[in-house]
């Protein structure tokens, strides 16, 4: 797991409210949602998602000369998701026909917008078209599966990713507008799923006094453990929250972080390992 935090991360560009101004002075930075599988046998990566501090969160990993990592999968075109691209120009990287997999509308937007035009125009990215519900392996052997979920999709679409290994399968879900919306699909993403990490933007949606939620909109923590409290139950430690806002209180508070465990879902940790 190479980050845990909303788009804009932690501390968060203009805020001077007591969760970033303290995480100023003490140095604390959390980096935009993100993670990365790598193949242990031959050190082969897959990069999910390529936030706007892509630099710090791959050397987590180790650098590498010229293609930092074997491939990268895109949930959807929000700032905190693909801005990391933009790493992979020759002003940056140069990298050399990097996959990158997304949905028809997703690549399109790259392909028809600078600067990401230009990546794809001189071969630095090669983008890859997914096809909700077709299962690819980005990684010979990873086997992953793309499912369409509710968000704003102002520029793209956005889907979730299920992430199947020799052993576990992982869900990677960190935008979706609200459960409510299609009642049907948090029973379908979490379906043959070992390991789930979720949207957690927002703790009960009233630590943005002034903003119009809707405009928005994610599902509050809280209810998402009201709909999975007996999973979560059964299997403790296996829900975990990612994307949360930097006001989210979940980050720094006690006795919200015990409500959490408590019920048996946890707050993602950056530098966290699972097996696949």
């Amino acid at each position: 797991m190479l980050g845990i935090a909303q788009d804009g991360g932690v501390p968060h560009v203009g805020c001077a409210k007591p969760c970033c101004a303290s995480a100023r002075a003490s140095g604390t930075s959390l980096g935009p949602a993100c993670l990365a599988v790598r193949d242990r046998q031959n050190g082969a990566v897959v990069l999910v998602e390529a936030t706007p501090a892509i630099e710090s969160q791959l050397a987590r990993l180790g650098v590498r000369q010229g293609n930092p990592v074997d491939a990268v999968l895109i949930t959807h075109a929000h700032v905190g998701h693909y801005l990391g691209l933009a790493h992979f120009g020759r002003e940056v990287a140069a990298t050399r026909a990097l996959p990158v997999w997304g949905t028809e509308r997703l690549v399109g937007f790259l392909e028809k917008n600078g600067p990401w035009s230009q990546l794809t125009a001189l071969g630095q990215i090669a983008p890859r078209r997914i096809e909700p519900e077709v299962p690819f392996e980005p990684l010979p052997g990873l086997v992953v599966t793309a499912i369409t979920v509710p968000h704003r999709d102002e520029l793209s679409d956005t889907v979730a990713f299920k992430i199947r290994g020799e052993r576990r399968t992982v869900l990677f879900v960190p935008d979706v507008d609200a459960w409510h919306e299609r009642p049907e699909l948090l029973e379908k993403l979490l379906d043959g799923v070992d390991l789930a990490f979720l949207d957690g933007t927002f703790w009960d949606g009233r630590e943005l006094p002034g903003r119009n939620l809707n405009e928005i909109p994610h599902p509050p923590m809280v209810d998402t453990m009201h709909r999975l409290a007996e999973r979560a139950k059964a299997r403790p430690g296996t829900l975990r929250f990612i994307h949360l806002n930097h006001t989210n209180p979940a980050l720094r508070d006690p006795e919200i972080r015990r409500r959490i465990e408590a019920a048996g879902f946890a707050v993602a940790q950056e530098g966290e390992r699972h097996p696949l």
